[in-house]
């Protein structure tokens, strides 16, 4: 089995920085994509970042510039720097991986981590 364990959020003043952490432990032979999503009260869960096993990076409109996904594959670990910060990113975050366990590649989740951003 795969554990995604995410840690880093909190509340932060508008134009503040902070920096979430997602690491994976379990079985794993092989971390594809690794994704930040993030779901507001009574909205759809989505996506913030992607970042593949290789280092390409995408980012939803709404973040481009002020976030930053990237990775470590010998920690298993991805981050989520967020700079900028404004009320409107208020949400639960949770970290994404496609984890290949062997042959089986399986999506997994995290608990999410509470990011709250004052005005």
């Amino acid at each position: 089995q795969v554990q995604l364990v995410e840690s880093g959020g909190g509340l932060v003043q508008a134009g503040g920085s902070l920096r979430l952490s997602c690491a994976a432990s379990g079985s794993i032979f092989r971390i594809n994509s690794m994704a930040w999503y993030r779901q507001a009260p009574g909205k759809l869960r989505e996506l913030v970042a992607a970042i593949t096993s290789g280092g390409v990076s995408n980012y939803a409109d709404s973040v481009k510039g002020r976030f930053t996904i990237s990775r470590d594959n010998a920690k298993n670990t991805a981050y989520l720097q967020m700079n900028s910060l404004e009320p409107g990113d208020t949400a639960v975050y949770y970290c994404n991986a496609f984890v290949a366990t062997g042959v089986i590649v399986g999506n997994y989740w995290g608990q999410g981590t509470q990011v709250t951003v004052s005005s």
